[in-house]
């Protein structure tokens, strides 16, 4: 499929629950509707503004994992769900090297304070209400 002519917009929506996407272009007052495979060939060429990445769900990565041991192409469950190729092959590996595909948890960047310092730090800031973080850093250490 080519696209010719002055494109005036290009974006992706989300359809209920699914990551659906899919890509209208406005060419002289007519819109038409692109599915991933032709999008991804005027994503290459032109700016189109992506959604938020966000985390599958425990539910859609079975999907997803079901729709490969049917027999599925990668490609095709990328397309049908609308999600990168790339993820639904590591998802896919992941799967098969130990059987998992939910997240692991994550607790984030590692406490600097101890549950004491962080006790001191509110008595003190209560008591001074005017001390600036840096007078509380000072006192701390």
């Amino acid at each position: 499929m080519q696209i010719t002519g002055n494109h005036q917009m290009a974006r992706i929506v989300r359809h209920n629950d699914e990551s659906v996407r899919e890509g209208f272009l406005r060419n002289g007052g007519k819109e038409v509707k692109l599915f991933t495979s032709a999008l991804k060939a005027f994503q290459c060429n032109n700016c189109v503004v992506m959604a938020q990445r966000k985390h599958l769900d425990d539910f859609l990565r079975g999907r997803i994992i079901g729709r490969l041991e049917c027999g599925r192409t990668q490609l095709e469950v990328s397309e049908e769900l609308g999600i990168a190729q790339s993820v639904i092959s590591r998802l896919w590996r992941r799967f098969q090297d130990d059987g998992n595909v939910s997240r692991c948890y994550s607790t984030g960047r590692p406490r600097v304070t101890t549950p004491n310092e962080d006790r001191y730090l509110a008595v003190t800031a209560k008591r001074n209400r005017w001390s600036t973080v840096s007078d509380l850093s000072r006192q701390l250490s």
